[in-house]
C-alpha cells in the first residue's frame, strides 16, 4: 500500500514510519518541521531515506492535495499540542486540517481506504470516577479555588463527597483544555465523515506515549522526557500538585504497533480505541523510577505549584484494543532506559524546562497556592 503519514517527522509518527516500511509498504511523510518539536525546517536523522517527504503544513489545501496523490491510507498525527493559551491555534491546526484531509478526499473522490486519526486520553478530563452515594461519576474541572486551598481531589458533583477512581473505558469523554477539545473534534469529523461517505477511519486516545525521539525541546508535557532532562542536567524534577496523581505511560513501540494494527484490521473501523500503557502510577513515583534507572540519587521537587487545566488522575482501559490482538510489552525500565541512552547521544540535549515553565507561569499555565 502506498501511506500518507502526516507528522511523520515527529515522535509517533517516525516510529509508525518504520514500521510500516518494515512491512514492506511505500510510505510518504506530510511536515511541516516547526519549532519547537524541530529545529525549523530541518529532517531529522532518524528519518528514513526510503520515505519520500513533503513539506507542508495541514492547514493548507495545497499541501494535502500534493500529499494525497496515489494515497491508499492516511495516518494523521499532525497536530498542535502545549499548555499555552492561543486557543485558536489547537482548532485551526488540529481540528480544521482533519476537516480538510476529508474534505479534499470526498471532493477529488480520491481511492482512501483507510484514515486513522490520532486523538487523546485527554478528551477525558478527570475520567471515571465511583462515589459511594451517587455511583458512576464524570467530575468537572477542579475549582481553582479548591486547588488554591491545595485540596487536589476531584470531588462528586452530586454530594460533594470523596470519590474513588476507576480505569476510565471509550464509552465518555469530558474534555477541559484547549488541545482536549480540539483532539475530540478531529474524532467527531473522523468517525462521521468517514460513515457518511464511506472512508473507513479510526480513531486512537493515546495515553502518555514516550520513548526515543520524543523531542526535548517542546517541554511542556511528557513526563519522561521532562524528569530525563532534568536529572541529565543535574536538577531536581518538579513534580506539580502532591506528586500522586495516577497516570498510565505507553510505549512509542506500542502505539506503533496499535496505529499498524486498526489500519490493517476491518474490525476497527468507525470505532475509537484507548492506547495505553494497562498499569498505573503516581507522577512522584514515576520520577524517583526514572532517577533510579539513570543512578542519580537526586530527589524530585514538589513545591505545591499547579498547572491549570490539569487532569488530577486518569487510567485508560485498554480491553477493547486487546479484543482485537494488541497488549502493551514495554515496560517501565526498558522504555525509560531506551529514551535516556537516545537522550544522551543527541548533541542538544539540556534542561529546556526553565524556559517552558517561565513562560507558563507568565501565561497563568503554572500557578503558585
Amino acid at each position: 500500500m502506498k501511506i500518507l503519514v502526516t507528522g511523520g517527522a515527529g515522535f509517533i509518527g517516525s516510529h509508525t514510519v518504520d514500521l510500516l516500511l518494515q512491512q514492506g509498504h511505500h510510505v510518504r511523510i506530510l511536515d511541516t518541521l516547526t519549532p519547537p518539536v524541530h529545529i525549523a525546517g530541518q529532517v531529522p536523522d532518524y528519518v528514513p531515506r526510503d520515505a519520500e517527504f513533503v513539506l507542508g503544513d495541514v492547514r493548507e489545501r495545497a499541501a494535502w492535495e500534493r500529499a494525497l496523490d496515489g494515497v491508499d491510507a492516511v495516518f494523521h498525527f499532525a497536530a498542535y499540542q502545549d499548555y499555552l493559551t492561543d486557543f485558536s491555534k489547537f482548532f485551526h491546526v488540529n481540528t480544521v486540517g482533519t476537516a480538510l484531509l476529508y474534505e479534499i478526499v470526498v471532493e477529488k473522490k480520491l481511492p482512501v481506504q483507510k484514515i486513522v486519526v490520532a486523538s487523546s486520553q485527554a478528551t477525558y478530563g478527570e475520567g471515571k470516577y465511583e462515589c459511594p452515594m451517587d455511583g458512576v461519576q464524570y467530575p468537572p474541572l477542579r475549582p481553582v479555588e479548591q486547588l488554591n486551598r491545595r485540596e487536589w481531589e476531584p470531588r462528586c458533583p452530586v454530594c460533594g463527597g470523596a470519590l474513588n477512581l476507576l480505569i476510565t473505558d471509550e464509552t465518555r469523554v469530558n474534555p477541559h483544555n484547549q488541545y482536549a477539545m480540539s483532539k475530540y473534534t478531529q474524532e467527531m469529523l473522523a468517525l462521521n465523515f468517514g460513515r457518511r461517505y464511506n472512508i473507513p477511519s479510526v480513531a486512537l486516545r493515546y495515553s502518555i506515549v514516550q520513548g526515543p525521539r520524543q523531542s526535548f525541546r517542546n517541554a511542556y508535557s511528557g513526563a519522561l522526557r521532562i524528569f530525563a532532562t532534568r536529572l541529565l542536567s543535574g536538577h531536581a524534577p518538579i513534580c506539580y500538585e502532591d506528586g500522586q496523581q495516577l497516570r498510565d505511560f505507553v510505549s512509542v513501540h506500542d502505539v506503533a504497533r496499535a496505529n499498524v494494527l486498526v489500519m490493517q484490521d476491518p474490525r476497527a473501523d468507525y470505532q475509537v480505541f484507548n492506547v495505553g500503557g494497562g498499569r498505573a502510577i503516581s507522577v512522584v513515583e514515576f520520577a524517583r523510577l526514572v532517577a533510579r534507572r539513570m543512578d542519580v540519587n537526586i530527589a524530585p521537587e514538589l513545591p505545591g505549584q499547579f498547572r491549570f487545566g490539569d487532569t488530577r488522575h486518569i487510567v485508560s482501559d485498554v480491553a477493547k484494543l486487546r479484543a482485537l490482538g494488541w497488549a502493551p510489552r514495554v515496560a517501565f525500565d526498558e522504555s525509560i532506559d531506551e529514551y535516556v541512552a537516545w537522550a544522551r547521544s543527541q548533541p542538544d540535549v539540556r534542561d529546556y524546562y526553565v524556559d517552558a515553565e517561565r513562560e507558563m507561569k507568565a501565561k497563568g499555565t503554572i500557578r503558585e497556592t
